[in-house]
């Protein structure tokens, strides 16, 4: 700067070596020079050495969070999903076989009859206006017809075999079509409906017109997550116990494309020796270690062979391990420590943790990470496990941290080497999020939102804001109590916040 010595904010080697730790909201970037459009910036990133996604986002291996219908919706945009490892081996690998056995961005909860079956209410409609009719009442046997609610609704006699009155279906399509394929597949056949049929002859979804027109309604996607295999790329979560083997080989022979070794706290013996496994029994399959917050564990974890790193602890909105266990931290300076360290062996950094606003994402990402990992902001929404139900005038879905007394029931203790403890501590609590709507519609908006804020920074990529943070072009400052409050909605008497 000409004419004097003023020095506008400090460089983030400078700020995060203070001995002071920052989370998203307690530091700025200054802006910087603009020399391009909004829709100039390039999302595009890796999330592991060999996996690159077009936007950077994926959904938390948490069980109120990632199952197949967030896993697909994830991939359909651009992003990946996780898929938990709260149920059983066979369960896990059949939530990861139904992700990838399809390339529409929706997921129906079908109901299956056998021909000498009835229907005993119209609540058995309440997830698909069809059932389907097939030789054993499965969708793995020969499919017969469907029976429509209205068809139901018309019957005098209900308990009547669905035989004496189902339909025959007069098409299907392969369930490998894309959404494009099946738009113009009803549209030549002038049907409301098909199945969509794999390769052995087992149902996997319908696809209809009404779902053709809602997915139409939402925002343009961006390019699709898909494999060498024109699959949907899909990960999953593993422990790091023996029996994590055995469940390793199911979520494989499934098709699974990466898998994140979750724990609360990565840096341990079981971890390295499980990286070390998984890399020498399946060298193609890419494995993401953590969770690590310090560039110490980060560094073991890169040695053990990691393709690529998970960093947060304690900075979930349903997280209590800094309360329980005094161990963490602030995710800004994690995710900076980490990133440092990281970019030097070449692996991506997964920010996990923390995100409650676009602009979390662009800090996270500017700061070092390849991608965000989300819980809460995902969770929710109609792709999220679970059911709606009504507090008051919410309407709201459970969500809780795998920490959580009602979640290690079901066996997530193993992420916080808890498994074998007769006195379980809880790290984390049961909640409730309101209804978000679809993640179709609402992270095509949040992307928008963050090339806005990388074209504020000058950086119309990544790639080039990591440039510019380490050439200390980008600089930082700490945001006081008063100008955090400042720089959020304030002084209204009533207001209504609509991000879009």
């Amino acid at each position: 700067m000409s004419g004097g010595s003023i020095e506008d904010g400090f460089q983030a080697n400078r700020l995060f070596n203070q001995g002071y730790s920052y989370t998203y909201d307690d530091v700025i970037f200054l802006p910087h020079y603009i020399d391009f459009p909004t829709d100039a910036v390039n999302l595009s990133t890796k999330l592991t050495k060999n996996i690159n996604l077009s936007i950077p986002i994926v959904s938390s291996p948490m069980d109120t969070v990632t199952e197949s219908a967030m896993a697909v919706s994830m991939a359909s945009l651009g992003g990946i999903g996780i898929v938990h490892y709260n149920n059983t081996a066979a369960e896990q690998a059949a939530l990861i076989k139904s992700a990838k056995s399809r390339r529409v961005p929706f997921v129906s909860d079908l109901t299956f009859k056998s021909p000498a079956d009835s229907v005993s209410s119209i609540s058995e409609f309440i997830s698909s206006p069809y059932i389907l009719v097939t030789s054993g009442g499965t969708s793995k046997s020969k499919l017969l017809g469907f029976i429509s609610k209205s068809q139901w609704e018309a019957l005098s006699d209900k308990d009547s075999p669905v035989s004496s009155y189902m339909k025959a279906i007069p098409c299907s399509m392969p369930s490998n079509y894309d959404f494009e394929h099946v738009a113009a597949f009803l549209a030549e056949k002038n049907v409301e409906f098909a199945p969509l049929v794999s390769d052995g002859e087992e149902v996997v979804d319908i696809a209809s017109k009404d779902d053709v027109e809602r997915i139409r309604a939402f925002p343009k996607f961006g390019i699709p997550s898909v494999g060498a295999d024109g699959k949907f790329i899909v990960g999953a979560a593993v422990g790091t116990r023996e029996q994590d083997k055995e469940r390793l080989e199911h979520l494989v022979k499934e098709g699974v494309n990466v898998v994140i070794l979750d724990s609360s706290q990565g840096n341990s013996i079981y971890q390295i020796d499980m990286i070390k496994y998984v890399k020498r029994t399946y060298p193609e399959l890419d494995v993401i270690g953590g969770n690590v917050v310090t560039a110490y564990q980060a560094d073991n974890l890169i040695k053990a062979g990691v393709d690529g790193l998970r960093v947060g602890m304690g900075s979930g909105s349903i997280c209590t391990t800094q309360e329980v266990c005094a161990v963490g931290r602030g995710q800004a300076t994690a995710v900076y420590k980490v990133a440092s360290v990281a970019d030097q062996s070449g692996i991506p950094v997964i920010a996990d943790g923390g995100i409650a606003n676009s602009g979390h994402i662009v800090k996270s990402l500017v700061l070092g990470a390849s991608a965000v990992m989300m819980g809460s902001f995902l969770a929710g929404s109609h792709e999220a496990p679970g059911v709606y139900v009504y507090q008051g005038d919410r309407k709201v879905k459970k969500y809780r941290g795998m920490g959580s007394l009602e979640a290690m029931t079901k066996g997530s203790d193993a992420r916080y080497l808890g498994d074998k403890s007769k006195l379980k501590v809880a790290q984390g609590v049961v909640g409730a999020v309101a209804d978000k709507g679809s993640v179709l519609r609402f992270i095509p908006y949040t992307m928008q939102a963050v090339k806005q804020g990388f074209q504020d920074l000058g950086a119309s990529s990544l790639q080039s804001a990591h440039k510019l943070l380490r050439s200390e072009i980008l600089r930082l400052e700490v945001r006081t109590g008063a100008a955090q409050v400042e720089g959020g909605i304030h002084d209204l008497l009533m207001y209504e916040k609509k991000p879009f």
